[in-house]
């Protein structure tokens, strides 16, 4: 009787366990904007096509295995007072050929469209192809169009109704080494994972007829910061998507540098912060949109929403805070670093430096004053 009342009494226990289960599978949050599920393109489409029948096919398996095991469980279960012992079974020749067809017949069935899929994927784009090369860096993504003469990062702007072959590498000039460690390449609402390989080139195709925001994320782990290494595929009207090159390929809105030649000279004393005393334009370029460098080239900073890799939304507070203390808003490995040519005791710095104190390398400390005047300029550029 003791024995049962115990059981009896895990019984409760257990439902509330397994209801409060439940209502969490249930529970649905926020759209995230990473939702393979939702797909937007045809990639993504073709890749839940094939996701949503071998779902199911893996549904009814597991309900079979797990329903056996119940029954199994139950039904041969361990009763207090009888000594049994299971009947002894050596070998059954029928069962033995069931349960090894039935396996490969299921693997044959889920295997085949895999494959087909797996080849649609890789098929070229055809039509009227956008070319856009893909720079997997420490903690961002690079984006050249190399037909338009423009550089841009973090954010992939692209237009509908057209296929876009996204180059993708993580090797490039401005690289210390040329090549940067491995990443890989996720929109999910619009295509599926592919892996940025270093002295590999692949590529994927996205495409959608939707215009909007579709997030994208590093996928594959590259360091510190790899949690952070978002991007955003921004898809424009046509009309849109070609004012929006116009104005990339334009100069900056507010002049960098004044002069030609030996007789080149900063616009003023907030270009003299950025070029002079803090060497901002050793990673980054402000002045030609076209350029690819070690750090995002802000021309046309201020025509985006984001910065820092896609984190945070382009505002005044943040890009100070950003410009006077990165480390402090995402993890880095440059807080001892001058520039990031430099080794550290952590291996090569990456990633912004801190301005906010001194660093053993002698980098100058910057002002908040002075880091609000820089953001003050950044913002200017659009």
């Amino acid at each position: 009787m003791r024995h049962l009342r115990s059981r009896s009494k895990r019984w409760p226990g257990l439902a509330v366990v397994l209801g409060a289960a439940l209502l969490l599978a249930a529970c649905r949050g926020e759209e995230n904007g990473q939702n393979s599920l939702k797909p937007e393109g045809p990639a993504a489409r073709t890749i839940d096509n094939l996701f949503t029948p071998v779902f199911f096919i893996s549904v009814v398996v597991g309900v079979l295995v797990l329903g056996a095991v119940v029954v199994f469980a139950l039904r041969y279960r361990y009763r207090a007072g009888k000594n049994e012992n299971p009947k002894q079974i050596h070998g059954s020749t029928p069962l033995e050929i069931g349960w090894t067809i039935v396996p490969a017949l299921i693997l044959a069935v889920v295997a085949v469209p895999t494959i087909i899929t797996i080849f649609d994927l890789a098929e070229e784009p055809t039509g009227d192809v956008v070319n856009v090369t893909a720079v997997g860096k420490q903690w961002w993504w690079e984006f050249k169009y190399p037909r338009q003469d423009v550089v841009t990062a973090n954010e992939l702007v692209i237009p509908t109704g057209r296929p876009v072959r996204v180059n993708l590498t993580a090797c490039d000039e401005s690289l210390p080494d040329e090549c940067n460690v491995i990443h890989s390449f996720w929109v999910p609402e619009l295509a599926g994972k592919r892996d940025v390989v270093p002295g590999r080139e692949t590529f994927t195709t996205i495409e959608t007829d939707k215009p909007g925001t579709y997030l994208g994320q590093c996928a594959e782990y590259c360091g510190l910061s790899h949690a952070n290494m978002r991007f955003r595929v921004i898809a424009k009207e046509p009309s849109e998507y070609d004012q929006w090159l116009r104005e990339q390929q334009q100069g900056p809105a507010v002049p960098f540098q004044i002069g030609t030649g030996a007789q080149t000279q900063p616009a003023g004393p907030t270009q003299e912060l950025i070029s002079t005393k803090f060497q901002c334009t050793n990673c980054h370029s402000l002045s030609d949109s076209k350029v690819s460098t070690y750090g995002p080239n802000l021309t046309h900073l201020a025509s985006r929403t984001t910065f820092a890799s896609g984190y945070y939304e382009l505002t005044r507070n943040r890009l100070v805070d950003w410009v006077y203390n990165a480390p402090g808003l995402i993890p880095m490995q440059s807080e001892t670093c001058r520039d990031p040519g430099e080794p550290a005791a952590g291996g090569q710095c990456v990633g912004m430096p801190s301005f906010s104190r001194d660093t053993p390398a002698g980098q100058p400390t910057m002002t908040r004053q002075e880091a609000e005047e820089i953001a003050d300029y950044l913002l200017q550029l659009t």
